[in-house]
Formats: C-alpha cells, structure tokens, sequence
C-alpha cells in the first residue's frame, strides 16, 4: 500500500467560525513522507499537524507555533483527509482559521474529489496500537485498543430534550465516513452563542453551518441530517482529532463525553511510550486493504 497526496491543486472560500470573515483555502500536493502540512499564507507561517504544534482545544484543535502562528478549528478538515487515506497534503489559509463551510466534513470531501488522489513511490506507513491507552476526566474518558479493524465507539450524554443519550459506532472506511459520518455538523446553543459574541468570538456562525439550539429546540429549519447527528459530529471531530499522530491509526476508539481536549491528551499518551505502538511500513496491501477505496 502507496502513500498518497492529492493529483491536482484545488482551492475555495468559506467564513471563518469565529471572526466572520472569507478566508480563502489551497490544497496542494506533496511529496512523500512530507506529512500534512498547514501554511499561512497572511504570515508566512507553516505548522505541522502534529501533537506537539496542538496550543488550544478549548472550542476547536489549534495549531501554532507562536502566539500569532496558530491556525483553528482544523479537525473537520483533517477528518476528511484521514478517511480518504491521504498522508502528504499541504493546507494553504490567508487567516488564524480554517473555513468552517458548513460545519461538517462535506465540502472538503468535495474539494478532494476534484483534486483527486495520487499514489507516491513510497510505502505508506502505520501507526498500530499494541495496549490499551485511556485518558479521563472525572466520567469523561477517550481511550484506543488494539484492533485489526478500526471502529470509533461514542457515547453522549446531554441534558437537553434534543439530545439526551446518543451512542453510536463506526466501522472506519471511506464509504463509510461518506455516508454516514461526513455531513454530521457541529453544534452550539444559542446562550452560549450569544456569550461568545459578546467575546468578539462565533461572529461566522450561523443556521447555515452549526445546529444551533434553544433550551427546548433546535432553531434550524430543516431540522437535522441524522436523527443522531450530534454523536456522529463527535466522530467526525475524534477522526480528524487523531489524524494529528501524523499517519492512519490501527486500532479502535472509544469515548464517553470526549473532547478536543482529551482527544489531545489520548494521542500525547499514545506517543509518550514506545511500549503502546509500533510504526510498520506497509509493502503489500493487507492492512484495511477496503479502507480507503
């Protein structure tokens, strides 16, 4: 199994979650084992998605190398590069953020679809979990076990008549991540929105790209996409979360109440001790050999 890169230069514009303005977006190809690689076009400033460049998970992942070099909300971007098997991209923006679309994965699938894929002359490479690893905080936890076919297994709990508990589980593929993962968008309440504004922060959100909801509904005329949609988003994030390992994962994930944060902390702990991985090279196709089709 190749490494893989995009074939052609795509690019597109879309509103920043938080500061409400157009940002333009490039994806470029690179070459092997160059990884995936954001760049600031306003600054000249690139950042590794990788753990260690992680400043931020507050609201969103943020990347940065500096107190002015950071690029958020990166996850349902990466999301989309993950599930389509890409290991060397590079991510142009002109702002601090990574354009939120819609507030899910679809339209960087779509911008993926016409770059297209290429295979480069090198072996992909593997990180294949060896031992359960769990981070936690109180009942929250986020943890990765060993496993030879990749599933994420999530758990919400929310007091809101919309929500309450939802559970769902993910085979990983990328059929699978387009149909029933990729158009899962975020979501907020309205009081929160509303403290955020008053921050100078939220400005691009909107019905169009967060389900926004009340104390007792959701305020989105077309309703939801999923009946659990909400969960399904918590995926989404933990897939492009866990893509800043810096290669596909082999193994499985499971959360209750998971966060960017312990999303964070998971792939820290994950690195921190030889003992809990092994990186293969993968000379013949006989890993998730359907994942990425």
């Amino acid at each position: 199994m190749k490494q893989t890169t995009i074939l052609n230069r795509v690019e597109g514009v879309g509103i920043g979650l938080h500061k409400g303005e157009p940002i333009r977006i490039i994806l470029e190809p690179l070459e092997a084992n160059s990884g995936i690689v954001f760049y600031r076009s306003d600054i000249a400033a690139s950042i590794p998605a990788l753990p260690q460049y992680v400043v931020n998970t507050q609201m969103a992942t943020v990347i940065g190398t500096g107190e002015t070099s950071v690029i958020s909300t990166i996850e349902h971007l990466l999301s989309a590069v993950s599930s389509y098997g890409i290991d060397n991209l590079r991510i142009i923006v002109d702002s601090a953020e990574v354009p939120v679309m819609d507030g899910s994965s679809a339209s960087f699938c779509m911008m993926l679809d016409e770059a297209g894929i290429r295979e480069l002359d090198a072996y992909k490479k593997v990180i294949v979990i060896k031992r359960d690893i769990e981070v936690r905080e109180g009942d929250k936890f986020s943890r990765v076990y060993a496993s030879n076919n990749p599933t994420y297994h999530f758990i919400i709990d929310f007091a809101h008549p919309v929500i309450g508990r939802q559970e769902y589980t993910y085979e990983f593929s990328k059929k699978n991540f387009l149909e029933h993962i990729s158009r899962a968008r975020t979501f907020g309440f309205l009081k929160d929105a509303q403290v955020l504004r008053s921050m100078g922060l939220g400005l691009g959100g909107s019905l169009d790209n967060t389900i926004i909801m009340d104390d007792r509904k959701i305020l989105n005329p077309e309703g939801l996409r999923f009946s659990n949609e909400f969960v399904r988003h918590k995926i989404l994030d933990a897939i492009g979360d866990l893509c800043l390992l810096g290669m596909p994962m082999l193994g499985s994930y499971d959360s209750y109440a998971g966060s960017h944060k312990l999303n964070h902390l998971l792939t820290k702990e994950i690195l921190k001790d030889p003992q809990n991985y092994e990186v293969k090279t993968v000379s013949k196709a006989v890993w998730h050999e359907k994942a990425f089709a």
